[in-house]
């Protein structure tokens, strides 16, 4: 059986693994919004940055892409998985079924927020989120440049989130 990952944010333009397919696909019941404060990857303790989750909403669907892991890649790709997303236990690993635009229905590997984890910060404004995706850099970088990476990889797939799209125009405007 093949073992699928869906991709909101970073996964969409740094997936880390071997994709032998890519579809757009849509999983109900989750909102992608920069909900998780990031102590590590784009940001640190002393000034968090905000990385992008999936937060459970029963009235949501969020579109991004679903990657099939190349044959014999899925165990590899699985312990990486878990190395990158599970760093400080504010994701929860879950198998979730995801639409494909083809058609088909596949569960994936999905990363969801645990909103009971200390990092959790959903429900802030957007112009507050710009104030710190402005200024935040962690151990991988800006807090701007992974904004900017999923904004334009969405772009270019045709799919579009108006949240981020004004976060990324604000960042931008904030940098200037």
């Amino acid at each position: 059986m093949a073992m699928w990952v869906f991709g909101y944010g970073s996964l969409l333009w740094n997936p880390g693994f071997e994709v032998a397919e890519r579809v757009i696909s849509t999983l109900p019941g989750y909102a992608r919004s920069f909900c998780m404060r990031s102590i590590h990857h784009r940001g640190t303790v002393s000034e968090p940055g905000l990385v992008l989750a999936l937060d459970e909403s029963v009235r949501s669907a969020c579109e991004g892409m679903a990657m099939r892991v190349a044959e014999g890649h899925e165990a590899r790709t699985l312990d990486y998985l878990r190395e990158r997303e599970l760093i400080s236990s504010a994701y929860i690993e879950k198998n979730l079924t995801v639409h494909l635009t083809d058609g088909r229905d596949i569960e994936a590997v999905t990363y969801v927020i645990d909103a009971d984890h200390v990092q959790y910060c959903g429900g802030l404004p957007l112009e507050e989120q710009a104030q710190i995706i402005a200024r935040a850099v962690g151990d991988r970088g800006p807090n701007s440049e992974y904004l900017i990476n999923t904004a334009l990889h969405l772009s270019e797939v045709g799919l579009h989130d108006p949240a981020l799209e004004w976060l990324h125009d604000r960042v931008k405007a904030l940098a200037s």
